[in-house]
């Protein structure tokens, strides 16, 4: 698909939330080989990065009507879903490979991911929720509207009239003390 021609990922992404298929594939004809590099940097494994992008896709087919423009782009919807969906692939990973082999004993395969999914969840929302609300309330907002809502920094320095160089020191800053606080 040429890349040069504009293209309307919210209608794309609303086109799906109505169930029309070919918006699915427009969008994945359009961001795969993207989105896969997304997953890739952060699985580290072609084999896995692809199944984080097909159960990525899966997930924006499911919610796309979840989707609100009004909060931020399409595209970085799209690949806040691929991030977050390596990110948990990439912890599930690292989780599984650290646990005694005598501790899943008795335990069918199904059983194992879902306990350490639902705890690896159960786990992660309470410390980020606790180490954002560490953080100071500028640094806060700019992540959260960069990586939840998808914006990017120009976006970020229009809406809070902030200077660029200010919302970019400061959404490194609050990563940087969301890194220090999960560690």
């Amino acid at each position: 698909m040429d890349n040069a021609v504009p293209f309307d990922y919210e209608a794309a992404v609303l086109a799906c939330a109505r169930g029309e298929r070919f918006a699915l594939r427009a969008l994945y004809l359009r961001e795969a080989r993207w989105l896969l590099g997304v997953a890739l940097r952060i699985v580290r494994d072609r084999e896995q990065a692809q199944d984080v992008l097909q159960d990525a896709f899966l997930q924006i087919w499911q919610n796309a009507h979840t989707f609100r423009p009004e909060l931020g782009s399409a595209r970085g919807w799209i690949y806040t879903i691929v991030r977050h969906q390596a990110i948990k692939e990439a912890r599930n990973r690292s989780r599984m490979e650290s646990l005694d082999p005598d501790d899943l004993a008795g335990l069918s395969d199904a059983q194992q991911h879902q306990d350490a999914s639902d705890a690896q969840r159960a786990l992660d929302g309470e410390s980020l929720e606790r180490c954002l609300q560490r953080l100071e309330a500028s640094r806060r907002t700019c992540v959260m509207l960069a990586f939840v809502d998808g914006m990017t920094h120009e976006q970020i320095a229009q809406r809070l009239d902030t200077p660029l160089g200010t919302i970019k020191s400061w959404i490194r800053r609050g990563l940087s003390s969301l890194r220090e606080c999960l560690a």
